[in-house]
């Protein structure tokens, strides 16, 4: 394994760290926020830039962002994403001895086969690389159709009964996920305009110019708020597990197409590749077929607050 394989799996960890930890704080953080309703979004950014302890976890994400980016110009798709993917198990630890939340039933097995499909889809990895470049024409072809469909699901998963029950955790995750999916295509994009170009100065003028900064930025935006609105309602052990997957296995099949990578030659790799996903998309099926189960709808409660405090909000 060559030194700038080992860096960019270096990045990769780094990045997945940050931005899962980050997630965590955010989390912690919305639970003493008010109920977020996106129908007011300008009210709804007041209420997060005002928060210290969110914008440490907001800060944490941008970072891992940042890290994937780089990562993502010294290794392909299969290598970086199935790193970035097993964050989920330390959002799953996290989530456990932080936010003291509790799977049940099915659940636990559904969320361990999630970070099975992870181990899969990372044995699956050939060590390849592949193109910076795709055709314009056909990213906007899988990006648009793939925003469309996530923001609709999140959406509905936001409304009504769904709305902080497990189903609507699941769906939630799933519209997330697309949309995050289709930043990270986005950011591939970006980071072969840092390999194609040589000075300061012509990465920041082909960055600016690219018009992948914008969907890059508007597929973050979007996502961001609705993921903040299913994190806070719902639990992070759904939540994030499965806009992690949903993000990843979209991401690898998209980006494989894209930009040109090659499916792993050994017929041992690709069956791993093959059932990583197959078993991701059942876990979603299966999660997303079980009985709705309530979580209250209180930010306070969902998100952890102390039951002393929570008493004392009940008598006043």
């Amino acid at each position: 394994m060559s030194t700038v394989t080992y860096t960019g799996i270096l990045l990769a960890l780094v990045a997945t760290t940050a931005y899962n930890v980050g997630l965590i704080q955010e989390k912690r953080a919305l639970g003493q926020l008010p109920a977020l309703d996106l129908r007011r979004v300008l009210h709804v950014i007041g209420s997060l830039m005002t928060s210290r302890a969110w914008l440490a976890g907001f800060a944490l994400m941008l970072t891992g962002l940042a890290c994937q980016t780089i990562a993502l110009t010294f290794e392909p798709v299969s290598v970086v994403q199935p790193v970035l993917a097993s964050g989920v198990v330390l959002v799953l630890v996290l989530s456990r001895l932080v936010l003291r939340e509790r799977l049940h039933g099915g659940e636990t097995w559904c969320v361990a086969a999630i970070a099975v499909s992870v181990v899969l889809l990372a044995m699956s990895s050939t060590g390849a690389k592949d193109s910076h470049h795709a055709s314009p024409g056909w990213v906007a072809a899988v990006m648009v159709p793939t925003a469309v469909v996530g923001l609709a699901f999140a959406l509905a998963a936001l409304r009504g009964r769904r709305r902080g029950s497990t189903v609507g955790g699941v769906w939630a995750g799933v519209g997330t996920g697309l949309l995050y999916g289709v930043a990270a295509l986005a950011i591939k994009a970006l980071s072969g305009i840092l390999v194609g170009h040589q000075t300061m100065a012509d990465i920041a003028i082909g960055v600016i110019s690219s018009p992948y900064l914008y969907v890059l930025g508007g597929s973050l935006a979007v996502a961001m708020l609705l993921f903040q609105a299913a994190l806070q309602a719902g639990r992070a052990s759904i939540v994030v597990p499965v806009s992690n997957v949903t993000g990843s296995v979209y991401f690898i099949i998209a980006g494989t197409l894209l930009f040109h990578e090659h499916l792993p030659a050994s017929p041992g790799k690709l069956v791993l590749r093959l059932a990583g996903i197959a078993l991701a998309v059942l876990v979603l099926v299966v999660l997303g077929r079980q009985a709705p189960e309530p979580v209250p709808a209180d930010p306070a409660l969902a998100g952890g607050q102390p039951l002393a405090e929570q008493l004392a909000e009940m008598r006043r």
